[in-house]
């Protein structure tokens, strides 16, 4: 709802802009989303999971930061998937086979 200068007024209209009761003016605190994390088994990915609720104790400007740190190091362990070598080929020895 907005009062007669079109800003928006109640705390609904307060946390929409950001701004919060009492101060009038600046950025509410950093408020926990609460999102929960199942733990993977393979540990760089689980660190990397908790490494997203750095982001709960951080203004939504600095979000991007640990977002694309935590993506940084996800794309990391797929490479390293690649990198790690499978089992040896078969060999491909050649038979002579003469009838």
């Amino acid at each position: 709802m907005a009062g007669e200068s079109g800003a928006p007024t109640g705390t609904k209209g307060l946390a929409a802009t950001g701004l919060h009761e009492g101060s009038g003016v600046g950025p509410a605190a950093p408020q926990p989303i609460g999102v929960g994390v199942t733990p993977t088994g393979e540990a760089a990915v689980d660190a990397g999971l908790r490494r997203l609720a750095d982001a709960d104790h951080l203004p939504v400007s600095e979000h991007r930061q640990v977002y694309e740190d935590v993506h940084r190091g996800l794309r990391d362990v797929l490479a390293g998937l690649d990198q790690h070598p499978g089992p040896p080929a078969p060999s491909s020895t050649t038979h002579d086979n003469r009838s």
